[in-house]
């Protein structure tokens, strides 16, 4: 019967591997202890996914000058004019004055740092990328709309500075290179919503021009479409132009997106002169 201890021995290891196999397929109804613990230990689930997201496609120069608005986006008699890019008002011309910061005075710097951006049109610093600009005029105001590429950090760091300027900057004096007074106003602004983020200013300058008393009323917006964005400066000494920031906003938007996904943006309406 030398058999018979080697068969018991063989039921028995026959007998604990079922046991072993019952507790793992019933170990848990809800899914969880052992039976999760091999799933995450086991290689398939440890093997990495295959990344299925596309880098957004880059602006190009073409693409930048494809995406600016036309005079058949912003209503009104607002005409393209060719020398936007030297336009420089000297009512934004001013050194802030730091003492009338009472409890604050580190703001000067923000608020100082805001005059020269609105005088140079560079609100968000130097584009990383391809870049275009186009201005308009009407009577005695200016609408510059402009689009470029930005690095992702410094595009969403510009974003947080102009969005404290309301609080940092909401009054304050500046003085001009001939020694007159300027008041300077910044409030908020409220551009569509549109684009990824967005943010916007009124900015109102009290001053002197050619000896007379003048105010300079400007409505500025920026609106972010992934890392690219559009800037826009309207207004001038007839008073603030929201509509028309609006309108390019929300026509500006939807160029850049077409642009971005391969489409060529669709042509306004003809305009009758």
């Amino acid at each position: 019967m030398a058999g018979a201890p080697a068969a018991r021995v063989l039921a028995s290891a026959l007998a604990t591997a079922a046991l072993l196999a019952t507790a793992a397929c019933s170990g848990g109804g809800d899914g969880s202890g052992s039976q999760a613990a091999d799933v995450a230990a086991s290689p398939l689930a440890q093997a990495p996914k295959a990344d299925t997201t596309s880098a957004a496609p880059a602006l190009t120069a073409a693409g930048a000058q494809a995406a600016l608005i036309t005079e058949t986006d912003i209503e009104d008699s607002w005409n393209q004019v060719e020398d936007a890019a030297k336009w420089r008002d000297t009512l934004l011309v001013g050194k802030v004055d730091v003492a009338g910061f009472l409890t604050a005075k580190a703001d000067a710097a923000d608020c100082q740092k805001l005059l020269d951006a609105l005088y140079g049109d560079d609100l968000l610093g130097k584009p990383s990328g391809a870049s275009a600009l186009r201005g308009f005029e009407q009577g005695n105001s200016r609408l510059l709309y402009q689009v470029a590429s930005y690095d992702a950090a410094k595009l969403s760091a510009g974003q947080a500075w102009l969005k404290t300027l309301p609080v940092k900057c909401d009054q304050f004096t500046a003085t001009d290179p001939k020694g007159g007074k300027r008041t300077v106003q910044v409030t908020q602004g409220s551009v569509p919503a549109v684009g990824d983020s967005r943010q916007d200013l009124r900015v109102v300058v009290q001053g002197t021009t050619n000896g007379e008393p003048a105010t300079l009323t400007l409505d500025v917006a920026v609106v972010r479409v992934g890392d690219d964005a559009i800037t826009i400066t309207a207004g001038g000494l007839d008073g603030a132009e929201q509509q028309s920031t609006d309108q390019a906003a929300t026509k500006g938007t939807q160029r850049l997106k077409d642009v971005l996904s391969g489409k060529t943006p669709a042509a306004g309406p003809a305009r009758s002169r």
